[in-house]
């Protein structure tokens, strides 16, 4: 199997539970946070939603300097409404899906930095980029946006497994 297709089919499997985790964000609470330190809920759940979106990036850019000009597309910016939010996610999982169905092994094999200040702060092949920046870090925050769901009082859908809100065995 080629690296683009193991790719696809990760996308597809987890834009499943991220869609449901981000039907249960609470509207009209953006600017709640569980502590100081913390990323507000609004922010967060932006961030889950865009995500998918940094496929797209890594396999048609060689790289990204967050300081430049061009990077405002990859800023996160908190959405209004949850429809607005699900409406990024979705944008985000085909823009993701198009550039892997145009990619290949060789391309995924190249290098890809990231850069801020012009400095560059990391340098990987694609496919690394892909797994650790893009799908892990998927779902690294979106396991922390249900425990912001949790705190909220919102249900937590069941991702990997049931959750103590739906799919339990009793």
């Amino acid at each position: 199997m080629k690296i683009n297709e193991l790719f696809l089919a990760e996308l597809e499997r987890e834009a499943v539970p991220t869609r449901r985790v981000l039907e249960r964000v609470p509207e009209g609470r953006n600017d709640w946070k569980p502590h100081e330190k913390s990323m507000p809920l609004g922010y967060l759940a932006a961030l889950v939603a865009s995500l998918p979106s940094w496929v797209e990036m890594t396999v048609n850019q060689d790289e990204l300097n967050f300081t430049a000009a061009n990077s405002s597309k990859y800023k996160t910016r908190e959405r209004g409404s949850r429809q607005e939010l699900l409406r990024l996610f979705e944008d985000s999982v085909v823009e993701a899906r198009d550039a892997l169905r145009m990619t290949n092994d060789e391309h995924l094999m190249k290098p890809w930095r990231f850069l801020v200040n012009g400095n560059v702060v990391s340098e990987q092949p694609r496919y690394i980029v892909l797994r650790d920046t893009v799908f892990n870090h998927l779902a690294h925050h979106r396991g922390q946006l249900t425990v912001y769901l949790r705190l909220t009082d919102a249900a937590v859908p069941s991702i990997y497994g049931p959750s103590a809100d739906e799919g339990r065995f009793d």
